[in-house]
């Protein structure tokens, strides 16, 4: 029982683990696009403008963007067949976990009576509450000649609220990187 009990802490705690580091990536695509003929792209200056985050975060997407972009064989141009825009939406996201099982200080003892002092099972009664900030990266590329939305990936995922810029640099890498992974369609599988 001891070990089953540790088995499934251990379980939870890693499923948790990888699900904070994770991206949840969703892309949704207009049918009709020729996706063979987009070969150069540039950034859409107006709606980037408007999305709600920090100039020194848009720098880090757009250029997490422009890497991932040219590591699939786009050129930036004057006149691209794509533009690039992103916007942003964030929101608290509570987590409450019951702690009715496991280990801890305090329980009932031989004869029925509660001892303060106990260690073993039963212990840790109760619920920790815990926030944490989930944040979404939209990535919209747009057909340049006749400007209509032709893909769109969402990346969602919790944001590393550090004062580490380094990490907060891969974070947004790896937002980007996997939101991207979903470009271009895969138009064979979609139509069967």
């Amino acid at each position: 029982m001891k070990n089953l009990k540790l088995f499934t802490l251990t379980a939870l705690a890693v499923t948790f683990l990888a699900s904070c580091s994770s991206v949840r990536v969703i892309a949704d695509y207009d049918k009709e696009a020729d996706f063979k003929t987009y070969k150069t792209y540039a950034f859409y200056k107006t709606g980037i403008d408007k999305a709600q985050i920090s100039d020194l975060d848009k720098k880090r997407i757009l250029k997490a963007i422009d890497t991932e972009m040219s590591s699939r064989g786009f050129v930036k141009s004057q006149k691209p067949d794509l533009l690039v825009n992103i916007f942003t939406k964030e929101r608290e996201q509570v987590d409450v976990y019951n702690n009715n099982f496991g280990w801890g200080w305090g329980g009932w003892g031989y004869g029925g009576f509660y001892n303060p002092w106990l260690w073993g099972p039963g212990g840790g009664f109760g619920n920790n509450v815990s926030t944490r900030t989930e944040g979404s990266l939209y990535i919209d590329l747009i057909d340049a000649k006749n400007k209509g939305l032709v893909w769109q990936g969402r990346g969602v995922g919790t944001l590393n609220n550090t004062k580490n810029i380094d990490k907060k640099e891969e974070r947004i890498r790896e937002f980007v990187a996997n939101i991207l992974k979903a470009y271009p369609p895969s138009t064979e599988i979609a139509a069967n």
